[in-house]
Order: C-alpha cells, then structure tokens, then sequence
C-alpha cells in the first residue's frame, strides 16, 4: 500500500518566509532537508513543494514522537462495511483506500473548505494536521458515492495527548481537555507526562489517565505548544496566549477558561509566614539576569519578617556561558520534589516571585499570587498577573516576534555574543521587582511579620 499526504494548509504560503524554514536547527543539520526547501523555493514546484512539506512533517513528527511508525503505519480499526476501506482519526485522518477506482473527497464539515480532492487506490492517506477539524469524508467507487462520514465524538472513545514535558505548557493547556469532554460527551482518556500526573490527578479527579499513547481510539488530538511543532498546529504559538492556545487546538476557539484550582491541602507544614522564590526556567536565557538582583529583593523580603524558600529543581544551571545559582541568602528548599508537594507549599506562601517559568503557572494554579520576572516573551503569552516586571525600554518580547527566524530557538536572536545579549532579562532591575512587590502587599491587604 501507498502512502500519501494531504495539507489542511497551504504550504507555499509558508515558502514565502524560507528563512523561517531554514532556520529550524532541524532543516540547518540535515543536508537533504536544506536541500530540498532550496528546490522547492527555486521553481515551487507542486512535486517539489510536496516533497519538502512530508519531510518536514516527518521530522517534526520524529521531534515529539518515538516512534514514527507507530503513527503513521499501524492498523487502522475503524471498519467502514466495505473490505479494504478503513478510517481513524488517531494522528490526524488516517484513511486505507484499497485497490479500485476510488476517488476520496475530504473537506472541513462546518466550513465546507475542501482539502482533499482526487482520485487515490491502494493508499493510505493521512492528514499533515492533527489537531481538531469537523473532517467530512466522502468515498466514491466507479463515480457512486459509496461512503460518507463526519467525526462525531460523541460516546466515542477519544485520547488527548499533552507532549509536553514542561509544567506551566500542560497546565495552559489543561483546562480545556476536561471543557472538551463536557462539550463533545465523549468518552475521553488523558495522557499527561509521568511526573505531571499526579498533579493532573489533584486538578482534575474527573478526567481518566492512561500511561501510554496507544491509537486504538476512534480520535486522538495532540496538544503541544512546542514552536518546532509550527506546521502541524493551527495558528503560530508565539500570536496566541499560552491560555487560549488548548481551546485553538481543540476547536473550542471562543472559549476561555481560568487556570485549575488546587484544593486546600490538609497540613500546612510551615507556619511562620514565607515567600517562595524560583531563580531558574527551562533555559538559563529565561532567568532574571540582573546582577546581584536576586539578593537585594531577598534582604528586602526578610527586613519585612519573610521566611524566602528557594524552590527550584536544581542549586545551580549553567546554559549559554550563564550560571545561574541558588541565592546564598535564600533557604535552600531545591530538589527534585513531587509538584504536588510543590502546590502544597506554595498554597500557604503569602506570595510568589518567580520567571515565566513552569513553578509559575504552579503558583498561580494555587492561587498564590505571582510576581512574573519577565522581558523576553510579551504580556499577553502567559497567565495574567498584574504583577509582571519587564523593561520595554530595551529590546524584548522577541519570543513573539513572528518575523524572528529563529523562533525555534532560545538564543538571544538580535544580539547574541554583543553587549546587549539578553538584555531584555539583564535590564530589568531590583527597584522594578521591589515594585511590584509592594504593590501586591497593598493589593492583597497583606501585614508583613515585621510591621506587626
């Protein structure tokens, strides 16, 4: 059997910013993929086109996912009554059209936008897309409508998958899994990463977790928000808030939901009153780069009476020539500790300081109020907090600048080995920071211990 690609998108349309595709580190160290974005950009060629749009889908498919095979080639188990024709919804629309005189017309159901228009036999035909579309499907034999179908969830067994390692990503994208099933009535299961499960399980008791991806399912929708994912998502993640990216993947686009709730743990295991402060993201660049910054917000938290817990992962990363430590003058409570000890704790914090960073979006699932450390992405991308700290005087926000082409990367993009490398993050200074910090004191009514 054939295996063959059809486009919810209109790549060429991508071709147009080439340096957008030969940027990706993926395309720079593959010199057959390099090669073929350059002969589809010389003639654009439909074979051409064709040929650069599947390896690209192929490798970004390899980025996320173990096993391509497991994907792209395994059994289909939806039976359509006739021998041969097979149809899931499991990466996308996975369609095995036998041998004949078949002609296969699949087309978006609400919209009516046809994607798909042609005669195929002996293929097995996948979409490139593999988030939420109302796919319609219609299979003529011999020129006579032999099959129609349109996705229909309901009572379906239906999975959605959150790839994502990092924690503040699931956590966005979360909310809308459980809003999905409540809407669609499915029968839905939920793969998570292993270490974020039992956080998931607290969030959500309702939703059932499975350990693995299998593709027996009727659908499976992929929730990522991974930028080297660009091709198979339906909007550019770097225009769309980290909050409203789950609802766009699901189709659930008018639909904004909060962040989850923890529940009140049953213990508070510290009672004198404490900040929780997180120095490290997932990438040094993320970090608050001010020299000494961290030890003048900290004296000021403890002439206030604070208790300042440290609560990183790691005491020290190192990325990019940066070496970013736990405070000396913070109480080391790093460690690699179940998240939901994590939300315990900072549950009974009277407030949080932290980066654009997953302990974050932790905090702010609590309900701990969030000071957010951050110049390289713009205000929109994450959660609200009216105690965000940036310097817009400087160059800043470039993780959603769309005409960046380096977007797949953290690097400093503009100004990399200069002088003004990172300084979206170095520019911020302690006497924003303490700002803000005030400003939640007043907010939140709060009495510091030493003003008691």
């Amino acid at each position: 059997m054939n295996f063959k690609f059809f486009f919810v998108k209109d790549f060429k349309e991508f071709l147009k910013s080439p340096k957008k595709i030969l940027s990706l580190p993926q395309v720079k160290n593959n010199p057959e993929l390099t090669k073929a974005v350059h002969l589809a950009l010389s003639g654009q060629s439909d074979e051409a086109v064709y040929h650069l749009y599947k390896e690209l889908i192929f490798m970004m498919a390899r980025s996320f996912h173990a096993n391509i095979d497991k994907l792209y080639k395994s059994r289909l188990f939806g039976d359509t009554g006739i021998d041969g024709l097979k149809i899931d919804f499991n990466f996308g629309l996975r369609l095995d059209i036998p041998q004949g005189n078949f002609h296969a017309k699949i087309s978006d159901f609400d919209s009516g936008q046809i994607f798909f228009d042609e005669d195929i036999s002996d293929t097995r035909l996948v979409s490139s897309d593999y988030y939420y579309i109302h796919w319609h499907i219609e299979i003529f034999l011999d020129g006579e409508k032999v099959f129609e179908h349109i996705l229909n969830l309901k009572n379906q067994p239906t999975l959605i998958v959150f790839t994502s390692k990092a924690i503040g990503d699931t956590l966005a994208l979360l909310p809308y899994a459980a809003k999905f099933q409540e809407i669609h009535g499915c029968k839905m299961s939920v793969y998570v990463r292993e270490h974020l499960r039992d956080l998931t399980k607290k969030l959500y008791p309702q939703l059932k977790l499975v350990p693995e991806i299998t593709l027996d399912y009727y659908a499976t929708f992929f929730c990522n928000s991974v930028m080297g994912d660009l091709l198979t998502l339906p909007a550019d993640p770097r225009t769309v808030s980290l909050t409203k990216l789950g609802g766009t993947i699901l189709g659930l686009e008018n639909v904004i939901l909060p962040a989850p709730r923890c529940s009140k743990p049953k213990k508070r295991k510290i009672k004198t009153p404490y900040v929780c402060i997180a120095v490290q993201g997932s990438s040094t660049p993320k970090s608050w780069l001010y020299p000494g910054g961290w030890n003048v917000v900290i004296d000021y938290l403890k002439s206030l009476g604070y208790r300042v817990l440290c609560i990183d992962k790691n005491k020290s990363q190192t990325e990019f020539g940066y070496t970013v430590d736990m405070p000396e003058n913070a109480e080391d409570f790093t460690g690699n500790i179940p998240l939901v000890e994590r939300a315990d704790m900072l549950y009974y914090a009277e407030f949080f300081i932290g980066l654009s960073s997953g302990l974050s979006w932790l905090a702010n699932s609590v309900g701990c109020p969030v000071v957010m450390i951050c110049g390289f992405s713009q205000d929109f991308y994450e959660f609200y907090t009216p105690y965000r700290v940036a310097n817009r005087f400087v160059c800043n926000g470039c993780y959603n600048d769309i005409t960046n082409p380096s977007y797949a990367s953290n690097v400093c993009p503009h100004y990399l080995k200069t002088e003004r490398e990172f300084e979206c993050q170095k520019k911020i200074s302690p006497r924003q920071v303490l700002n803000a910090i005030e400003k939640l004191i007043v907010d939140k009514n709060l009495i510091p211990p030493a003003l008691k």
